[in-house]
């Protein structure tokens, strides 16, 4: 295959596609194993407390053996953390496991909102950037705080749109834009969004990438919906580098038709 001509550059590495992927949710691991594929993504995210470390192949805890490392890149996540501490012992667990030195760092106490505790995230990568680690860190849509992990050497900062789950589309929009005005690293769209629709709109205003679970994972046919996805992250993207049209208050007709009317 040709070389892609726009990657998403995560530190220093190079992926075609733009639409990343959770493995919760779903009905079984070979439906995701279906969604994956469907998808074209290349970056997989896993939590750490659903992947069998121990190497017993435990059958409650082996989606890991769903998914090809020869494929995708698995981006194992510390949710389920509650606090820094936590969240460097998970991902120090998966690095001495041998699966990944990349980590989504989630830290999100609050077990009805789900949102991310932005003190204990700065606190953790620090840690783990200092580590060694290429830390991608889920974030509420707060511009001063991606500014700061971009500061410490964070590989991408990722904003939520809405509560994990919900489906809400992109309600932090606004903070958002100037997350990616002010970030010189890739901007990832995490959790909230529910339609394909929303994911176009996310690339549209110059996110570099989204990530999607539940909206794939729930549908009656993950399998089109991934396929569904990855076609709106595509022209959302194609949208964003090509420009969109400027909005007016007032109509502007789409064919002029002075002359006509008079020659009528």
């Amino acid at each position: 295959m040709p070389p892609n001509p726009d990657p998403l550059i995560i530190a220093g590495r190079s992926f075609g596609s733009r639409l990343l992927l959770g493995t919760g949710k779903f009905c079984s691991n070979q439906a995701m194993a279906d969604a994956l594929d469907s998808s074209g993504t290349e970056i997989v995210t896993v939590a750490l407390r659903r992947a069998d470390l121990s190497g017993t192949r435990d059958p409650f805890a082996n989606i890991l053996e769903f998914i090809d490392p020869k494929r995708y890149l698995l981006l194992p996540n510390t949710s389920g953390a509650m606090n820094a501490e936590e969240a460097v012992r998970l991902a120090r667990l998966a690095r001495a496991a041998g699966i990944s030195d990349w980590v989504k760092l989630e830290i999100h106490p609050d077990p009805r909102y789900l949102l991310p505790d932005p003190i204990e995230t700065l606190k953790a990568a620090e840690i783990l950037v200092k580590e060694g680690f290429i830390v991608l860190p889920y974030i509420n849509a707060d511009p001063v705080l991606a500014r700061r992990l971009e500061d410490i050497g964070t590989a991408t900062v990722m904003p939520l749109g809405a509560p994990i789950g919900s489906n809400r589309g992109l309600r932090t929009r606004d903070q958002i834009e100037i997350i990616i005005d002010q970030c010189s690293i890739p901007v990832i769209v995490d959790a909230g969004i529910g339609a394909p629709s929303q994911a176009a709109e996310a690339m549209e205003i110059g996110a570099a990438a989204v990530l999607v679970n539940t909206a794939i994972a729930i549908a009656s046919d993950p399998t089109g919906m991934a396929a569904a996805f990855r076609g709106a992250v595509e022209a959302g993207r194609k949208a964003h580098k090509i420009g969109l049209g400027s909005e007016a208050f007032k109509a502007s007709p789409t064919s002029p038709l002075t002359g006509f009317l008079k020659g009528a």
